[in-house]
C-alpha cells in the first residue's frame, strides 16, 4: 500500500507543444500576456506621477516578458528611461537578456559600475537594489531622466529604501504572491491598485504551466518552533528533519514517487540539506547540494551538473526559489514547513514549467504545507490577500496533535476524586519530548518520566495491594493516551504503539507488585 496521499484538482488541459520562457522573447505574446500588457500599460498611462501600480502572475507565466514589453511600450510612448530592480543577480542578467532581445539598450548596474557619465546611449537600466542605493547615496542624481521604476520580486521590502528617489515618477511592482515579507509594512502602503493576471487553474487549463500532482503524509511538526519573523525557525527544523525517521520518510518519497526524475529538494536548514545528500549519495544516486556558503564558481558548476544530469538531485536551501530556471524539473520535494505563502509557492513554481514531454510534475510535501495553504493550483483572491495581508499571514492551520498534545489526558471527575492525594499538576508529552531533545537525553527517558509520574500517584492514593491495582486499571486509558503522543511524537508507526502501550503497562504492573512486596 502506498503511504503518501495523491492529491490533484483534476483540472482538463489541453497541451501543446511550447516553448519555455527564455526562448519567448523571440515570439509573439501569449494571448494572457498581450492582455495583461495592455491592462497595465493603459493604467500607466492615465495614472498620475506617485501612483504605483501592483501586478500579480504566478511564477512560469512569463513576468519578465510581460514587464519588458511594458518597458518598451513605455520608452517608446513616453521617450523617457525605465529602471528595473531586482535583488538578485541571476534576475538582473535575465532580464538583460530579456530586453536586449526585444531591442532594448540596456544597462545592468553591477558592483563594478561605479559611474555612469555617458548614459545617453541606454533606455533601460537593471540594478541590484543594494548596488543602487550605494551609487544614490553617493550621488542621488547617478541615474537620468527615468520616468518608471519596474519592481521585480516585488514582496521583498528590501526595494522601499530607495523609493524616495523617485518620488516623482510611477512605480510598477511585480510579484507571484502579494505578500509584503514585512507584516509591518503592507504593499497596499506603496500601490495603488493591484491587477491579478492569469490564474494557476488557468494556465493549467490553457497549457501554459505543468499540472502539480502533490503527494502528501503527515509529518508531526510539534518540534518546530517560530521565530520572532513569524517562520519556522532554521534550528527548530534542523533538530525534526536530521532525525533518521523524518530522512526514511524522504527516501521512501523519492523512492515511491520521484525516483528516476530530475529532483529538486528544498530544505531549511544547511545541516539538513548536508544530511540529505549524504544519505542519497550512500545509497548510489545522482545528488549534489547547493547553499549559500558556495561560491560563484562553484554554484555554477552544480547547476550546470544538474541541468545536465537527466535523473539529479539537487538538494538546497532556499537560494533556488527565485533567479533560478531548469524546466526539466518532474519533482519538487519540499523536506521542510513554512507558513510563508509566499515561499511555498516559490518553490513548487520551481517545477511548474512546461515542455511537449512535461505536462505534470510531482509535489511531495513532507511539511503538511498543503494542509496550511491548501493545494498549490487552488484559486486564491489575490485581491482579497492584497487589501487583507494579515487574514493570510496569520497561521490558519494547526496540526492535529498540537491540539491534543497542549493539554494532559483529562480524566473523568469520578476517576479524579480517587487520587485526591496527588498533585493536579499536568503531565504535558509534548513538553516532556522537547525538554528530553534540548537536554540530549533519550526520547525514551518520556516514557520512564510518565511511569514514575502514574507509579507515585497510585502509592500515595492506595491503602492496599487491591486498591492499587484497582487505580492502575483506572489510569489504563490515561497510559494509551500518553504512549499515543508519545508516539507522534517520534513518528512511530502502529504496532510500535502498541508495542510500547503493552510494555509500559508492564512495568507499571511489575513496579506496584515489587512495591508491596517489598
Amino acid at each position: 500500500m502506498k503511504r503518501f496521499v495523491k492529491n490533484s484538482l483534476n483540472l482538463q488541459a489541453y497541451f501543446s507543444d511550447l516553448e519555455t520562457e527564455e526562448n519567448t522573447m523571440t515570439r509573439q505574446l501569449y494571448p494572457y500576456q498581450e492582455e495583461a500588457v495592455n491592462t497595465i500599460f493603459n493604467k500607466l498611462k492615465e495614472a498620475k506621477p506617485n501612483e504605483n501600480i501592483l501586478f500579480q502572475l504566478p511564477t512560469g507565466g512569463g513576468k519578465t516578458i510581460i514587464f519588458s514589453e511594458i518597458a518598451k511600450r513605455y520608452i517608446n510612448h513616453f521617450n523617457r528611461k525605465v529602471l528595473i530592480l531586482t535583488h538578485r543577480i541571476e534576475l538582473s542578467k535575465q532580464t538583460s537578456g530579456v530586453l536586449a532581445g526585444i531591442g532594448i539598450k540596456n544597462k545592468v548596474i553591477n558592483s563594478e559600475v561605479k559611474e555612469l557619465p555617458q548614459q545617453s546611449e541606454f533606455q533601460s537600466f537593471t540594478a541590484l537594489v543594494e548596488t543602487l542605493n550605494n551609487r544614490l547615496q553617493e550621488d542621488d542624481q547617478f541615474l537620468e531622466d527615468i520616468g518608471l521604476v519596474i519592481v521585480d520580486e516585488a514582496h521583498y521590502n528590501s526595494f522601499r529604501k530607495i523609493f524616495h528617489y523617485f518620488a516623482d515618477v510611477n512605480i510598477l511592482g511585480v510579484t507571484a504572491t502579494p505578500l509584503s515579507s514585512n507584516k509591518k509594512l503592507p504593499l497596499y502602503q506603496t500601490y495603488k491598485e493591484i491587477i491579478v493576471g492569469e490564474s494557476i487553474p488557468s494556465l493549467i487549463e490553457k497549457g501554459y504551466l505543468a499540472e502539480g500532482v502533490t503527494h502528501t503524509t503527515d509529518v508531526n511538526l510539534s518540534g518546530l518552533r517560530v521565530g520572532n519573523n513569524g517562520e519556522f525557525t532554521t534550528g527548530s527544523h534542523e533538530m525534526v528533519y536530521t532525525q533518521a525517521l523524518m530522512q526514511g520518510k524522504l527516501l521512501d518519497a523519492y523512492e515511491e514517487i520521484g525516483k528516476g526524475t530530475k529532483t529538486l529538494i528544498f530544505n531549511a536548514g544547511i545541516l539538513t540539506s548536508i544530511a540529505v545528500y549524504n544519505m542519497f549519495k550512500a545509497k548510489g544516486y545522482p545528488v549534489r547540494y547547493l547553499d549559500s556558503t558556495f561560491s560563484d564558481r562553484d554554484r555554477a558548476e552544480t547547476l550546470d551538473w544538474f541541468k545536465n544530469t537527466k535523473d539529479g538531485i539537487l538538494s538546497s536551501v532556499s537560494i533556488l526559489t527565485t533567479g533560478f530556471d531548469e524546466p526539466e524539473v518532474e519533482t519538487i520535494i519540499l523536506n521542510r514547513a513554512t507558513k510563508s505563502l509566499t515561499l511555498y509557492h516559490q518553490m513548487i513554481g520551481r517545477g511548474s514549467r512546461i515542455l511537449p514531454h512535461k505536462k505534470k510534475f510531482n509535489i511531495v510535501d513532507l511539511g503538511n504545507n498543503s494542509r496550511r495553504f491548501n493545494l498549490w493550483q487552488f484559486p486564491i483572491d489575490w485581491k482579497h490577500v492584497f487589501v487583507a495581508p494579515h487574514l493570510y499571514l496569520e497561521q490558519r492551520y494547526k496540526d492535529e496533535w498540537d491540539y491534543e498534545l497542549e493539554n494532559d489526558y483529562e480524566l473523568p471527575e469520578d476517576i479524579k476524586s480517587r487520587f485526591l492525594n496527588s498533585s493536579a499538576e499536568a503531565f504535558i508529552v509534548r513538553e516532556r519530548y522537547l525538554q528530553c531533545l534540548r537536554k540530549g537525553l533519550k526520547p525514551q527517558t518520556v516514557l520512564d518520566q510518565s511511569l514514575d509520574d502514574h507509579f507515585g500517584r497510585i502509592k500515595d492514593n492506595a491503602a492496599d495491594f487491591d486498591e492499587a491495582f484497582e487505580l492502575f486499571e483506572l489510569l489504563s486509558d490515561e497510559v494509551k493516551y500518553r504512549v499515543k503522543q508519545f508516539a507522534k511524537c517520534i513518528n512511530a508507526t502502529t504496532n510500535y504503539t502498541d508495542y510500547q502501550t503493552q510494555t509500559y503497562s508492564s512495568k507499571l504492573r511489575r513496579r506496584l507488585i515489587g512495591w508491596f512486596v517489598e
